[in-house]
């Protein structure tokens, strides 16, 4: 783990293999032993940033299969919190209230999660404040900053990225463009390697 970087997990890392229930009762797991997991932290489950990037997802889902990517979305809310907002999202979304996640993974908070302009700037174009929101439940902090992980299917991380304010994540492109970088390499080293020509060998 580089300096500076206590408790943040990074590219080439191992994560403990894990398997939780989702909001929908269904197991699911990381890593993934056939596909890229994408494992990202949100905020709290009315927070419009969190929902405007989800249906970015939610939209782009189809691509995101095909392209080899398992999607499993984690909200420090309840359940019950959860339901009218990620209910019926198309991937796996995970429930933790009690932060234990947040904790393992060095997801953090902080005070520029609503007040860095890059945010205004995002809810302004994005129309964040059109969305269906709610305030923080008890226990939910409207100051939880967001992150992504991409987990390979041997449970090492390929990248990482810890968002600096609340609309400061991976772009579906970003996904896309990382697991397509991935893929190309292993298939590059699977494949065979040329045999070299006999010394006495000529051309034709």
């Amino acid at each position: 783990m580089k300096p500076g970087l206590k408790n943040k997990i990074q590219a080439g890392d191992l994560v403990a293999p894990k398997t939780l229930t989702t909001i929908k009762g269904q197991p699911t797991q990381w890593p993934d032993p056939e596909r890229l997991v994408h494992l990202q932290f949100r905020r709290f489950a009315g927070c419009p940033f969190c929902n405007m990037h989800m249906r970015a997802m939610t939209l782009r889902h189809a691509e995101l299969v095909a392209a080899g990517i398992r999607e499993i979305v984690i909200f420090h809310s309840s359940e019950a919190s959860m339901q009218p907002f990620q209910g019926n999202a198309p991937f796996d979304v995970i429930s933790d209230p009690e932060k234990k996640l947040y904790q393992e993974f060095g997801v953090e908070k902080s005070l520029r999660a609503l007040m860095d302009p890059r945010a205004i700037a995002a809810a302004i174009k994005g129309g964040a404040r059109k969305m269906k929101t709610a305030n923080p439940d008890k226990g939910e902090s409207p100051l939880g900053l967001p992150a992504d992980f991409l987990i390979a299917p041997d449970g090492s991380v390929v990248a990482s990225k810890y968002g600096v304010h609340a609309y400061d994540q991976w772009s579906v492109d970003d996904v896309l463009e990382m697991a397509r970088r991935f893929y190309a390499g292993a298939s590059a080293q699977s494949e065979p390697a040329a045999s070299p020509a006999p010394k006495n060998a000529t051309a034709h």
